[in-house]
């Protein structure tokens, strides 16, 4: 089986859609709520930020929309980073990561 570029967004997208899609769920979910509330945010940032990634990844894991849930996701990547900058947490690696795989996606596809 020959492996291209295609190939490896497909991969990408699926890896990313069903990753992310399981940890929105979860961070929706109450249990989450207790760790949030330390980040003395609003609970309504939690629930956009979350129900945000499950419409992203629903639409990325979608082939026919999965541009537009890549925008969508990266979108929610970004307000994620700078909801977390501007609240002094550094530790954003991980949503870096994401955000440069939805943008790949994203523009890969487009």
């Amino acid at each position: 089986m020959a492996m291209n570029g295609k190939t490896g967004l497909t991969v990408l997208r699926m890896t990313l859609g069903i990753v992310i899609l399981v940890e929105a769920i979860l961070f929706v979910l109450p249990g989450a709520a207790h760790s949030f509330s330390g980040t003395r945010m609003p609970a309504v940032v939690r629930m956009i930020l979350g129900f945000g990634e499950i419409a992203g990844c629903v639409l990325m894991l979608i082939p026919q929309t999965a541009v537009r849930g890549a925008w969508l996701l990266l979108a929610v990547f970004v307000f994620a980073i700078l909801l977390h900058l501007l609240h002094g947490m550094y530790d954003i690696a991980n949503v870096v990561v994401y955000a440069a795989a939805a943008f790949a996606i994203a523009a890969g596809k487009s």
